[in-house]
């Protein structure tokens, strides 16, 4: 099917989930798949091994242990359980890092040595901007669990010189309307559209930080300091791989070009969209690996991701990134 002719498809638990200082070994009822999530399907629950976590809250708590879940939304609530909490009021989750550090974000892949900081709300905020630009300056990312929230803000922007306005801020509200629930390019999208030269209301949460985290807001990326790495998830050789759709698996770490074509690929969710979201850059990827030619990719990209209707011009750019990639072009 040619590319201009594709459409869109449409009471409390703590106390046994608390732990003091334990050794962390990878033991959540998930199935080990071979290398990339091929090979043989996943064995029964019941014969799954267990893995098992552990979690601190960003601004300080004792420890606490999950396991048993499958995707994000799962995660988010075991972790409410261990610290007794409405699973509503987690924001976001870093790994390794209680810092609000946009390299370190939880996405699609936990190392299975991680350790995972949830990161709550906190103060709520209010703030009129002038879109003097057409650009805004930010780049929306989500949690997987209904919360659009601010990952980078582009330096010299409308949005940089707001002052009050941070990376890791959930936008609650824009104008009025509730955006929770919404995805990160429909949110992206709804920024994008807001008239030039009017003034518009933006509601605000920003994450609760303990005393001694309170810093100058950085811009992303490293969390008000150097970034340490450069971005790999976890530091074992496995991971566990969460999908919105289907089980979770035990994969190998990312192979050199599985890591390059989702990065290229999050760049251009960037810059076509005003989005990053590494879950998707890497399902992408997954998809077009095997495709012979861009009309091939496109249509299964539509039975995959058929809500985000995709420019045609951006989806000629990740076939070609991931040639790129395969060739080891970059």
């Amino acid at each position: 099917m040619p590319l201009g002719l594709r459409k869109k498809k449409n009471k409390s638990k703590e106390s046994s989930n608390l732990v003091e200082n334990e050794e962390v070994s990878g033991h959540a009822g998930v199935g080990k798949s071979a290398v990339n999530g091929g090979g043989l399907p996943a064995p029964p629950a019941n014969m799954r091994p267990k893995l098992v976590f552990h979690t601190q809250l960003a601004h300080g708590s004792p420890t606490g242990r999950i396991e048993g879940f499958t995707n994000v939304k799962e995660l988010y609530g075991k972790i409410a359980e261990a610290f007794n909490l409405n699973q509503d009021e987690i924001l976001f989750c870093t790994l390794n890092t209680h810092k609000i550090d946009m390299e370190k974000l939880l996405g699609g892949q936990i190392g299975l040595e991680d350790f995972i900081f949830a990161h709550i709300k906190g103060l709520k905020k209010e703030v009129e901007v002038y879109k003097s630009e057409e650009a805004l300056g930010l780049t929306i990312t989500d949690n997987g669990a209904g919360y659009a929230f601010i990952k980078r803000i582009k330096e010299g922007s409308v949005m940089d010189g707001v002052k009050v306005i941070c990376v890791g801020d959930h936008i609650e509200c824009i104008n009025g309307k509730n955006i929770v629930g919404m995805r990160h390019f429909e949110v992206a999208r709804m920024l994008k559209e807001l008239p030039k030269d009017q003034s518009f209301t933006i509601k605000l949460v920003e994450s609760m930080k303990a005393f001694e985290m309170l810093e100058p807001r950085s811009r992303g990326g490293g969390g008000g300091g150097k970034s340490s790495g450069d971005g790999k998830i976890g530091t074992g050789r496995e991971t566990l791989r969460l999908r919105s759709k289907g089980p979770a698996t035990v994969e190998e770490m990312p192979s050199e070009f599985e890591e390059k074509a989702v990065k290229k690929v999050d760049d251009l969710l960037e810059s076509y969209m005003g989005i990053r979201d590494t879950e998707l850059a890497a399902t992408m990827v997954e998809v077009g690996r095997d495709k012979k030619n861009p009309d091939e990719f496109a249509m299964a990209l539509d039975q995959a991701l058929g809500d985000f209707a995709f420019p045609d011009e951006f989806v000629f750019d990740v076939w070609g990134a991931i040639g790129d990639a395969k060739q080891g072009r970059f």
